[in-house]
């Protein structure tokens, strides 16, 4: 679909090519080795998604078999057709969550790939027959009519049913619509080389498929900084390969497609609402296409200003509330829900803390800014955002956790299901978070829309800072971000791939917040500028040190509680006896720790033999099943154990992974302790170590080679080591209430 060629649009307008797009990760060449590893389709749809199908089906017609997923249950229907078959039903992902959450939304797999069959005929993949499926599915769901959109040869399709089945739709989305769109000259032509729009050709993708592949996703993805957008598309575009491609040459655009006049024809054919979404900078069908469709079917004209070929994946925010805008007006005929206001005057001042759920650090160090905010300002009422395992803790201290938390998708979930043995690579995982990020931040704004704040503290809402950055217009509050460390940075064994990825998003983050630099109102450090490492962010960055102190205010470290005046009075209210040497072995809040635990476990035996009176109280947290570690004579498994500090202040020595929360709250303790960073997971890797060793603390183990004897001889080496860290600092949540309550 790449521009140009014999059959275009009237009013389209040929333009070259842009080849810009992701120069940092196209410079490795062909090192497949060095590439992001990409699964098959079916190994791509078993990642967590953040809304799961109420209904999984399929049609068949004449022997193809087309799959088909509902979500949710409101009225109006929207029925989403799938592009060229480059492409599966996952690219809705971004919409679906939201959508769903309104309406009934069904996916309809589109031939070519997904959960549809491939047919080895030119003629099973004409535009009438995908038209026909998803009337098919329509019947097979009870849905007489249905607002039906789609991207692309999507687009194009929902434009034809409308216009072929005028009963059968109340209204049509069309982004990006390929009506009319054709094939350049030259499909067939062999060459000797194919450079640029050349490989839109039959027999490059015959010889290099997964080339072509990478080429068209640079082509539909033209916004900078769209490296996992273009990542997904080449994931989806090998799930099917270069002769079913070829069988759908003919009708995408080749001699049955569409011509310019018979477009026009069947645009002016529809009655009912039309929406058509269009990028200005669309390197595969042109804005003016976008323009003379709206023409001819009378329909409203959104355009993106500088932006490419599919926007439900490069701005899905602006796109799902441009969509959700125009079903409501379609279905305007129901009643409206009533309306009410409290005026600015009579308002009560109002906070919205939103905490990471990805473990129980962020909501402890939350809970105390939250409760010297009150102090600081004692006319002011919280409400929270957040989800399990955060919500357990709130719940407990009798906070208000807003109703609309239950709408969130898990995020703990998702870096759980990215997790192996003590293995978890968080950049990848908070990259391939994407769709819940976009389902979460659509309740965050649902409900800042809805009430009335005058500050949104968001501490690590990685989701709510992307999109309030992409779309600055959103904010109206006060708005603070809080962190405990700056900048994505690379794991050494990622190669030159993982450098050019997180340059690219730590690039992209320095653009945006020179641009928009009072987006954030206060940008909130949870640490010291000593705490900050000294690496670059990418080539041509700043240091994380540098950007660090020019971005952002200290609060100095939070802690939950100070160190106990009296250690022995705590253990025996804590219910440890004089004579016990206590180790405490715990892997905070997400459920990727169950392997430490058990080796510790495993340990112990060994262990005791150098410790007498050695106990071993591991907790396994709110996300591992106690019952999933081995419990030798002298080991004593819990679950959630909600002040789990005061247990760590009366211990002996700690065995942990490399969290922050957990070993500063040791560090403040003044507690001896072991910490196995997470492999992969560059926060525990390279932050982390970096603040522990300015405060002189802990010792540093590899899990991958620390096997149960190891680990015993370092439990008796450690136990009865002096401590001489430098002390923590203890007023650091009233001075990050201090820098929020300015804000009210």
């Amino acid at each position: 679909m790449v521009q140009g060629g014999r059959r275009a649009s009237k009013a389209a307008v040929g333009r070259p090519l842009g080849s810009g797009l992701l120069q940092g990760l196209h410079e490795i060449g062909d090192d497949r080795d060095n590439a992001p590893r990409r699964g098959s389709w079916r190994e791509g749809s078993r990642r967590m998604r953040a809304r799961e199908p109420d209904v999984v089906g399929h049609v068949e017609r004449d022997g193809v078999t087309v799959g088909y997923e509902v979500f949710g249950n409101g009225e109006p229907t929207i029925v989403l057709l799938t592009s060229w078959a480059i492409v599966h039903a996952r690219q809705w992902k971004a919409q679906v969550p939201y959508l769903a959450r309104r309406y009934r939304v069904v996916t309809v797999e589109g031939r070519g790939n997904g959960r549809a069959d491939r047919p080895r005929a030119p003629d099973a993949y004409a535009d009438r027959q995908y038209v026909a499926d998803a009337i098919a599915v329509m019947d097979a769901i009870g849905a007489r009519r249905a607002v039906v959109g789609g991207l692309s040869l999507g687009g194009r399709h929902a434009l034809q049913l409308a216009a072929w089945y005028p009963d059968r739709a109340a209204g049509v989305i069309a982004i990006g619509a390929a009506l009319p769109w054709a094939l350049p000259d030259g499909f067939e032509d062999v060459r000797d080389h194919y450079e640029g729009a050349e490989k839109l050709n039959i027999h490059y993708w015959r010889q290099d498929y997964r080339g072509f592949v990478e080429f068209f996703m640079s082509a539909a993805f033209t916004e900078p900084h769209s490296t996992k957008q273009w990542e997904d598309g080449v994931e989806w575009g090998l799930a099917t390969d270069a002769e079913t491609l070829a069988l759908t040459a003919p009708a995408a655009g080749g001699a049955q497609s569409p011509t310019a006049d018979e477009a026009e024809a069947t645009c002016r054919q529809v009655r009912c609402p039309v929406l058509v979404i269009h990028g200005d900078q669309d390197a595969i069908v042109p804005y003016a296409t976008g323009v003379a469709l709206a023409r001819w079917t009378q329909g409203e004209l959104v355009t993106v200003r500088g932006g490419g070929h599919a926007p439900p994946m490069r701005d899905p925010i602006r796109t799902n509330l441009v969509i959700s805008r125009f079903v409501e007006r379609v279905a305007a005929g129901r009643a409206n829900a009533p309306i009410a206001w409290t005026r600015a005057r009579s308002r009560a001042r109002r906070a919205l803390f939103v905490s990471s759920p990805i473990g129980l650090g962020h909501v402890g160090r939350d809970l105390a800014i939250a409760d010297e905010l009150r102090r600081q300002r004692p006319d002011v009422e919280i409400d929270w955002l957040t989800q399990e395992p955060a919500t357990r803790v709130l719940r407990d201290r009798a906070e208000r956790v807003h109703p609309a938390s239950k709408w969130l998708a898990s995020e703990s979930g998702h870096f759980e299901s990215e997790a192996g043995e003590h293995d978890l690579h968080a950049f990848q995982a908070l990259r391939r978070m994407d769709e819940i990020m976009v389902a979460n931040f659509h309740v965050f704004h649902d409900l800042v829309s809805a009430e009335s704040y005058d500050l949104w503290a968001v501490d690590e809402g990685w989701d709510i800072d992307h999109f309030l950055f992409d779309n600055p217009e959103l904010k109206c509050a006060a708005y603070a971000w809080l962190t405990d460390f700056v900048g994505m940075l690379p794991i050494t064994d990622g190669g030159a791939a993982e450098r050019a990825l997180t340059a690219d998003v730590n690039g992209e983050r320095v653009e945006r917040m020179t641009r928009y630099s009072r987006l954030r109102d206060r940008s909130i450090f949870v640490g010291n500028p000593a705490d900050l490492v000294d690496s670059p962010l990418g080539p041509g960055l700043p240091t994380v040190r540098e950007w660090g102190l020019e971005r952002y205010a200290f609060a100095g470290y939070v802690t939950k509680a100070a160190p106990p005046q009296n250690r022995e009075a705590l253990r025996a209210e804590l219910g440890y006896r004089p004579h016990e040497r206590v180790c405490v072995v715990t892997v905070g809040g997400t459920g990727a720790g169950g392997a430490l635990l058990r080796r510790a476990t495993q340990a112990f035996p060994l262990a005791e033999k150098h410790v007498p009176g050695l106990r071993m109280v591991a907790v396994a947290g709110p996300r591992i099943d106690p019952a999933s570690v081995p419990a030798p004579d002298g080991v004593e498994v819990h679950g959630f154990v909600p002040e789990l500090h005061r247990h760590l202040a009366a211990c002996d020595l700690a065995v942990v992974q490399g969290g922050l929360t957990t070993t500063m709250e040791l560090v403040a303790a003044r507690r001896p302790f072991l910490y196995f960073p997470l492999t992969h997971h560059f926060e525990q890797q390279i932050h982390v170590p970096q603040r522990l060793a300015q405060y002189g603390a802990g010792r540093r183990m590899d899990y991958a080679v620390t096997s149960p004897d190891l680990l015993a001889e370092a439990i008796a080496q450690e136990i009865d080591r002096p401590v001489d860290y430098r002390p923590v600092e203890t007023d650091g949540a009233a001075r990050a209430a201090a820098l929020l309550a300015e804000l009210m």
